[in-house]
C-alpha cells in the first residue's frame, strides 16, 4: 500500500520557510491495476505544457490525534487510487509519437509537514491578498505536465498548522485530468475516508478517443510553459455573496426583460404564442455567472490603464464539454473535456459600455458553443496539434478557470466536518488569471481568485462599481 516514511527537516523554499516537510511516502493502489495504457485525448494533449493543477482545503482541527489520521488519509488514498489507477500511473510516449498514461501502479507521492507558525487567521486574512505562505502548503511546485513521464502524475501534502487546523493540499497532472475529475478525484477520497462507497469514475477513452493526431515535440525536454512564470502578481480572494450576484443578473437581464414584457404584452391573447415567447426568453436570460464574469471583464479592463480604447481584449472562459457533444459524455468521465471560449471586443466598448452589453456577448459565445463548434474545434486541433498557448501575451486578456459549481466544499467532508476554505498555489497563474469557487455558505455565491499585475489590482480595489458587489470582511473561518 504504501512504503515507510523517510523523514526530512528541509524548508520548502527560503520564502516558505515556515512550512517543514517531515515525513514523505509513496502510496500505492490497494488493487493491481488491469487498464494497462490509457490514450490521452485531444483535450488531454494540449495540456502537456501546464503546470500540474494545485488545489487544496482547509479543515477545522480534526477530534482524534494526527498519526492516525495520518493512517487513515493513507489507507483511503490507497483505495481511492485503485478507482482512479492512472493518478498512480506515469505517461510514456510509444515509437509512433502517441502518448498514453501507463497504468502501472508506480504510486503518488504523500507528504506531511508541519507549519507551527501559521494559523489559519494569518493564512485566510479578511480582505487581503492570500499570503505567500500558502504556496507553500503545496508539492511538485513549478512541475509541468509534460514531466510526468519521469515524475508521479499526483502528490498530496497533509500539513498541520499552530492552531491545529489542517490544509490538505493536492496537486496532479494537468494533462490526465481537467477540473471536473479533479474534484471528482477529492470528493471519492473523502467519502472512502469517511468510510463511505463512491461512485466509480467513467474510464472509457470516449471524448475523441478516436482520434489519430499525435502531438510531436522537437526535442527530448517536451513543452515549456507559455507565459513568465516570475512576473509580479498580487492575488486576491474576492467573495461575492447570493444577493450580489442577483443583483448583477438582474441588472445583466433588465433591458431584455423589458422588451420581452413588452412583446409578451401584446401577445398574451395568443397562449401559443405567448409561450414561444416565454421560452425565447429563458434562452436568452444572461446567467448569474455570465454577470459575474461580465463585472469583472468591464472593471478589470478599466483598470488596465496602459490599454487603447482600440485595442482588443478578449475573455477566455474554460467550458466543460461533457454535455455539450451528441451524445454526451458521462458527467463522471475521467480525463479533460473541456475547451476555451473566446469572447473579443474594443477595450473603450467593454470599459464604457453597460453591463449588459458585455455580459450578452458571454452569454452568446456560451449559447454557441454546442456539439457543431466542439467538433469544428476538434477537427482545427487535429489539423494543426499544438499545446495550449496559456497565458496573457498583450496584456488584455482574462482566462477564467474552475467553476463556481464543482463540489468544492459539500463533497469533501473527511470525516470531520466541511472544508473551511480552498485555496490553490502557484501553478498556471499569470496576470488576468481568475479561478471560480463556489462560496463556503453556498445559495449561489461566488469566489474569485483574481491574479492580476501589481498596478492593474490596485486599481481594481478603488473601482466602486465592482467593489460595491464585493463582500468586505470575507473570509471568516
Amino acid at each position: 500500500m504504501y512504503n515507510s516514511p523517510s523523514p526530512t527537516n528541509s524548508f520548502l523554499s527560503s520564502s516558505s520557510a515556515a512550512v517543514t516537510v517531515v515525513s514523505k511516502w509513496t502510496v500505492y493502489p490497494d488493487t493491481e491495476s488491469t487498464l494497462g495504457g490509457l490514450k490521452l485525448s485531444v483535450s488531454d494533449l494540449p495540456m502537456l505544457s501546464c503546470h500540474y493543477i494545485q488545489k487544496g482545503v482547509f479543515f477545522p482541527r480534526p477530534p482524534i490525534p494526527f498519526a492516525p489520521l495520518l493512517s487513515l488519509l493513507k489507507s483511503s488514498l490507497s483505495r481511492a487510487l485503485s478507482l482512479f489507477p492512472a493518478l498512480a500511473g506515469r505517461l510514456s510516449t510509444l515509437p509512433d509519437g502517441r502518448i498514453i498514461i501507463s497504468c502501472n501502479d508506480a504510486g503518488a507521492d504523500f507528504s506531511h509537514a508541519i507549519a507551527p507558525s501559521l494559523t489559519l487567521p494569518l493564512l485566510l486574512p479578511t480582505s487581503s491578498d492570500v499570503p505567500l505562505p500558502v504556496k507553500s502548503l503545496f508539492p511538485f511546485d513549478g512541475a509541468v505536465s509534460y514531466q510526468g513521464h519521469f515524475r508521479p502524475l499526483a502528490a498530496f501534502q497533509v500539513t498541520e498548522l499552530g492552531d491545529g487546523a489542517v490544509f490538505i493540499g493536492c496537486v496532479v497532472n494537468h494533462a490526465i485530468l481537467d477540473g471536473t475529475s479533479f474534484w471528482n478525484f477529492f470528493n471519492t477520497w473523502a467519502e472512502l475516508c469517511r468510510g463511505a462507497t463512491p461512485h466509480p469514475p467513467d474510464l472509457r477513452r470516449n471524448f475523441f478517443g478516436d482520434s489519430t493526431a499525435v502531438l510531436r515535440f522537437a526535442d527530448g525536454d517536451g513543452p515549456k510553459v507559455t507565459f513568465p512564470v516570475n512576473a509580479p502578481l498580487r492575488e486576491r480572494i474576492f467573495h461575492f455573496s447570493r444577493e450580489a450576484i442577483r443583483d448583477l443578473k438582474s441588472r445583466a437581464n433588465a433591458q431584455a426583460h423589458d422588451s420581452i414584457a413588452e412583446i409578451y404584452g401584446k401577445q398574451i391573447h395568443d397562449p401559443k404564442k405567448a409561450t414561444t415567447v416565454a421560452a425565447a426568453a429563458a434562452e436568452d436570460e444572461v446567467s448569474s455567472f455570465q454577470s459575474l464574469c461580465a463585472q469583472l471583464w468591464r472593471a478589470v479592463t478599466r483598470s488596465r490603464k496602459h490599454l487603447r480604447p482600440e485595442a482588443t481584449t478578449t475573455f477566455r472562459m474554460a467550458v466543460n464539454c461533457r454535455h455539450r457533444v451528441v451524445p454526451p459524455v458521462d458527467p463522471s468521465y475521467f480525463g479533460n473535456a473541456i475547451q476555451s471560449i473566446p469572447t473579443t471586443a474594443a477595450v473603450g466598448e467593454v470599459a464604457a459600455r453597460k453591463l449588459r452589453w458585455a455580459a450578452g456577448l458571454l452569454h452568446g459565445s456560451v449559447a454557441a458553443h454546442g456539439d457543431e463548434t466542439v467538433r469544428r474545434m476538434v477537427a482545427e486541433w487535429e489539423a494543426a496539434p499544438r499545446c495550449f498557448p496559456l497565458g496573457n501575451p498583450d496584456g488584455a486578456g482574462i482566462t477564467m478557470g474552475s467553476s463556481h459549481r464543482f463540489p468544492v466544499y459539500e463533497g469533501n467532508d473527511f470525516g470531520w466536518g466541511l472544508p473551511l476554505a480552498v485555496r490553490s498555489g502557484r501553478a498556471n497563474k499569470f496576470d488576468g488569471k481568475i479561478s471560480a469557487f463556489p462560496g463556503r455558505e453556498g445559495g449561489g455565491s461566488v469566489d474569485l481568485e483574481v491574479c492580476l499585475s501589481p498596478d492593474t489590482m490596485a486599481a481594481l480595489l478603488q473601482d466602486d462599481e465592482f467593489m460595491h458587489y464585493v463582500s468586505q470582511d470575507y473570509p471568516a473561518p
